[in-house]
């Protein structure tokens, strides 16, 4: 089978924010049909939608209750299939959102589960008695609280990595196995081209489930080394790949938390690797301090360091992907970049590096506009339980405003603000109330303004898609990191069959120096962020400007 993943761009669609086409503020399937023609012109070649199925929407679709029905918010099956049907026509693969390690408590499963313990779904979750009202382990919950939740029905704690709703399923249990393995079955035998696997290094939890260990000031334990990439984790990944995967021409990405890259090796550098590969955190924790809520500095440095380190240790056997945007991210050109004085030249910028790194890239819905993160004003605003909670929080100490100005740096409800379209009303997303508010700054922000402009951010996307896709050595050449200690600049080469592209970045608001006047003699400017000459007759590098991107092919 042949790798055509590695050839193309992924385009992550977050479905309820995308675009509305029956006016009830939540964005939808046929919304999604009625710009597959923007899609095919932005150059996209493979689309991951997270989760449209059946789900109550307490961590908005993540928590499923239902693997075989749509969600009726978003459209009917036939919908779907229609979907499928224009995205083929259009040569654009389709991706999945796929959630595997738990469920909703919704789900007829966990119901069958809590009511009859000794029947065929008793074992499908993680139950635990409860010890003198005491919890079976200290372990905290990515949402904040405990990973625990006693039921009232069955007189157990069942386990939930996450929100309260999504239970845990027991991969130990080889029924729960074979079920997820008939449904994976299920939707690619209707033509799906591959999953996106929601936190599936996670799947195995260390038997009895040992206490965490606890920080100061904190309540419960971290019980991250006793759930994340345990011992059976392969041999779930290598059942799942021999039972469904090998079997169909598709791809599998892996998100995978707490993971590095000599663990990642596991699973996607194998001959018969079960993922193709991996989106990690690695990189998106360059800014965290003690955890996400934490703030600190930016390390440049730091931040190329895993890069590198990622290509080292993956390539050649394996293959890696690279995002900056995602549904759980905040916007990049507001987190990396200066969306006020430098928005153009910050997006443009952090645009050269996502398409011209040794992977598959993903391109977050808006991000190819430059939408930039929602100044949050007031709670009432939030949408995302993980910054509900971490508000809540911070309100028993009387500390509202930092929570909500830690919320718009860092909060996941930046990334599902709904795409903005036009200067219409709600950026042209939907006739009604959207669920969730629109950015304000789509009056000067928005696709519409940006598909006329030969020189907008849209536009640097749609032209640097096109030169990668027609440049090998940006694709599967090597790739040779300069000057890793320099704060500022990120300057690497990719090379392949006597064809070599330098790359420079600038990351600062002020002008950078970079490269000896000898390496000019031999370097042809090919593409970059910035309007002036670009000839240099003295055979030098002038100062990269800020944000400046710069990309260079090497004379033979």
């Amino acid at each position: 089978m042949s790798n055509w993943w590695k050839d193309g761009i992924i385009y992550q669609i977050y479905p309820k924010s995308f675009q509305d086409s029956n006016g009830d503020g939540i964005g939808d399937i046929p919304g999604i049909i009625s710009r597959l023609d923007y899609l095919d012109y932005l150059g996209i070649d493979m689309l991951w939608i997270s989760p449209i199925y059946e789900s109550p929407d307490a961590d908005n679709g993540y928590d499923i209750s239902d693997y075989y029905k749509i969600r009726p918010e978003f459209g009917s099956d036939q919908d779907f299939e229609e979907l499928l049907i224009e995205l083929h026509r259009r040569d654009i693969r389709l991706i999945l959102d796929m959630v595997v390690n738990h469920t909703s408590d919704e789900h007829e499963w966990f119901q069958k589960s809590r009511k009859d313990p000794a029947g065929p779904y008793g074992d499908f979750y993680h139950w635990q008695p409860g010890n003198n009202g005491e919890l079976p382990s200290n372990w905290g919950s990515f949402f904040g609280g405990p990973a625990w939740t006693w039921d009232e029905i069955r007189q157990e704690y069942y386990l939930h990595l996450f929100h309260k709703k999504q239970p845990d399923l027991n991969w130990e249990n080889p029924e729960v196995r074979q079920e997820i393995y008939k449904m994976m079955r299920h939707w690619l035998d209707r033509g799906v081209d591959g999953f996106r696997l929601d936190v599936i290094n996670l799947l195995d939890k260390a038997d009895g489930y040992p206490d965490g260990q606890i920080k100061d000031g904190q309540k419960y334990g971290n019980g991250v080394p006793y759930f994340s990439n345990g011992d059976r984790l392969d041999d779930y990944l290598a059942e799942m790949n021999n039972e469904v995967f090998r079997h169909y021409d598709m791809v599998t990405i892996g998100e995978t938390i707490a993971t590095d890259a000599s663990q990642a090796k596991t699973f996607i550098s194998s001959e018969n690797h079960p993922l193709d590969m991996l989106i990690h955190f690695e990189h998106m924790s360059v800014d965290h301090g003690d955890g996400k809520w934490d703030k600190a500095e930016f390390d440049l440095v730091e931040f190329k360091n895993i890069i590198d380190n990622w290509d080292k240790e993956i390539r050649p056997e394996g293959w890696n992907a690279f995002y900056l945007n995602n549904h759980d991210q905040p916007r990049a050109v507001s987190r990396f970049g200066d969306d006020e004085n430098y928005h153009y030249q910050s997006a443009t910028m952090l645009a050269t590096m996502l398409l011209t790194l040794p992977a598959t890239p993903f391109v977050y819905q808006g991000e190819e506009i430059g939408m930039t993160n929602y100044n949050f004003q007031d709670f009432n605003e939030l949408r995302d339980i993980e910054s509900i909670n971490y508000y809540k929080s911070k309100a028993k100490e009387n500390k509202e405003k930092a929570a909500l100005k830690r919320i718009s740096e860092i909060g996941r409800d930046n990334a599902r603000t709904p795409v903005q379209w036009s200067k219409e009303l709600n950026a042209g997303f939907s006739e009604g109330k959207p669920w969730i508010k629109v950015n304000p700054n789509y009056q000067a922000i928005n696709l519409s303004q940006q598909r006329d402009d030969e020189d907008s951010i849209l536009n640097y996307y749609r032209a640097l898609i096109e030169f990668r896709r027609n440049n090998q050595a940006l694709i599967s050449g090597s790739f040779e990191q300069i000057a890793a200690d320099d704060e500022e600049i990120f300057a690497y080469w990719r090379r392949l069959d006597g064809v070599s592209y330098l790359v420079l970045l600038n990351f600062s608001n002020k002008e950078q120096s970079f490269l000896a006047d000898s390496f000019c003699s031999i370097l042809s400017y090919v593409n970059g962020n910035y309007f002036e000459e670009k000839e240099h007759p003295d055979n030098s590098l002038p100062d990269l400007k800020p944000y400046e991107a710069r990309i260079y092919r090497q004379s033979n």
